[in-house]
């Protein structure tokens, strides 16, 4: 009772935020609409706080600036949904990737006490000199400048006070809210709440061990060693820890900064070309790719080399993903929409029942509008956007894995676009592409896979003769108990009990007296 006490206080504030950026319509627009109780409480909340000059604001915008007033995790929250555009639409999710990670700067003298608790040292022992005030602050820490006991110039990123205990509340919060309308409206359960949720949660868990984003950016450099075009910062491990991470300052152009770069003599062409082979060696090489490569994580140092900084959300993607993704693109580019079919019932991202001729049609019809258009106006995140949501109607689940990347290639289009709007980067990255795919899709690859799969085999063979020689197991499948266990539940209710409009309503009034 008290952990729904607490959630529905929280869930006051949300409402009353809501009501202020004219977001409540979009309830409205789901099935909790439709409740007469849901329906009286909007009404209440838009005549106490009002909608004045937001009406005019697309949906999306009210929904992103309801989220950024109520803090850092809506704002990371709204961040992880724009990447659902085949579930809110593209309009939707391209105004929540606007939300700026960027909030007030926390006391300098808050983030000493953290340096020195997590590192077991004062500051002047470890530093030269601190910087008091933060050069950045984003929703999770900031950032201050400082040097090194040995005169390393380095960049100090430190978490928010407290900001695990108000992420735990409002994730808890999240879940409470979505299990509520997985049981209570049905027509919600298309959108897998619970597990949004659940993957919110696990990818902030990692952004808030600062060791973590350490190790990422130590990965990605080991990866990319020798390379003279792309470099990552040093991490500094004797000043990392939990909720402090120490590494090389970087004091190159921002990537956006257009006019800098072109008076300090960097070609804007072969930094493109730079930008797009690195893409796909992270992508389809290595199968890990920085998955925030807005133009703000981007640095150039002269003549051309792309300098990437924060290393808290990365993406992953095993070799058979790598391989299924380079059979869909080179289908799509050569027009073989029975192939992009093919693959995608093969990955099991499809039923294996689909009518392959039918989804290849579906195929067609989303790819063929899109790379109609002229080179420089092609977009394959958005090629991928209008695939995902097509493929909703043959009962796609969602793959995070690709989501992420679609997001990924939004953003690295957005760059691309910005240093040469004529060139589209894809064009630049498709050789590298089809050479790839040649070997890792044609017979030598295949033989390779056999052998793995040999060898994979021999090496079970010791335990399967071991379960032979034991007794035999008892027949009945191992999770016939837990079917009945299920099947013995009482269904939920159709729509919320009267006392829990009850509550909700005592909590909002509640909230509107404060």
């Amino acid at each position: 009772m008290i952990r729904a006490w607490r959630n529905l206080s929280r869930l006051a504030a949300i409402a009353r935020a809501f009501a202020r950026h004219g977001a409540l319509r979009l309830v409205a627009r789901t099935p909790l609409g439709e409740s007469l109780a849901v329906r009286a409480i909007g009404i209440v909340l838009g005549l106490a706080f009002g909608r004045s000059g937001t009406g005019a604001k697309r949906p999306g915008v009210q929904l992103a600036g309801a989220l950024a007033e109520l803090g850092p995790c809506f704002v990371k929250f709204g961040q992880a949904l724009s990447i659902r555009s085949d579930l809110l639409g593209e309009e939707m999710a391209a105004d929540l990737a606007t939300l700026q990670d960027r909030m007030p700067a926390f006391d300098g003298a808050a983030a000493r006490a953290i340096v020195e608790a997590e590192l077991g040292a004062p500051v002047e022992v470890l530093f030269r000199s601190f910087e008091p005030d933060a050069m950045a602050a984003a929703s999770i820490a900031q950032v201050h400048r400082a040097v090194s006991a040995e005169g390393a110039f380095v960049a100090v990123k430190v978490l928010r006070p407290g900001v695990e205990v108000q992420f735990a509340r409002d994730v808890d919060l999240m879940r409470w809210l979505a299990g509520l309308l997985d049981d209570w409206w049905p027509d919600m359960r298309r959108l897998r709440l619970p597990e949004v949720v659940q993957a919110f949660a696990e990818t902030v868990a990692l952004e808030m061990d600062l060791r973590m984003e350490g190790a990422a950016a130590s990965e990605l450099a080991e990866r990319f060693r020798g390379e003279a075009r792309f470099r990552v910062p040093r991490i500094d491990w004797q000043r990392t820890a939990q909720r402090v991470l120490t590494l090389e300052r970087v004091d190159g152009i921002p990537a956006g900064d257009l006019a800098a770069l072109r008076e300090r003599g960097v070609d804007l062409r072969a930094l493109l070309e730079t930008a797009a082979s690195t893409f796909f060696v992270q992508v389809f090489r290595d199968g890990f790719f920085h998955a925030d490569m807005h133009p703000g994580n981007l640095f150039v140092e002269p003549p051309g080399t792309l300098v990437p900084v924060d290393f808290g959300i990365m993406g992953r993607l095993d070799l058979q993903t790598r391989r299924y993704l380079a059979e869909m693109l080179i289908g799509f580019l050569s027009g073989d929409y029975r192939r992009v079919a093919e693959v995608h019932v093969r990955a099991g991202y499809v039923p294996p029942d689909t009518v392959v001729p039918l989804f290849a049609q579906a195929c067609r019809s989303i790819a063929e509008p899109i790379l109609g258009r002229p080179l420089a106006e092609i977009s394959f995140a958005r090629l991928l956007s209008q695939l995902f949501r097509v493929t909703q109607v043959f009962h796609m689940e969602a793959q995070p894995q690709l989501l992420l990347l679609q997001k990924t290639m939004l953003q690295a289009e957005g760059m691309g676009r910005l240093l040469d709007p004529t060139i589209n980067m894809w064009t630049l990255a498709q050789p590298l592409v089809e050479r790839w795919a040649a070997e890792n899709l044609g017979p030598a690859a295949r033989a390779r896979d056999l052998a793995a799969d040999l060898l994979t085999g021999l090496s079970r063979l010791p335990a399967i003769f071991e379960r032979l020689d034991s007794p035999a197991a008892p027949v009945g499948r191992p999770d016939d108990a837990r079917r009945e266990r299920r099947g013995s539940r009482p269904q939920p209710p159709a729509s919320p009990p009267a006392w829990w409009w009850l509550a909700l309503a005592a909590a909002f009034l509640a909230g509107l007296a404060l």
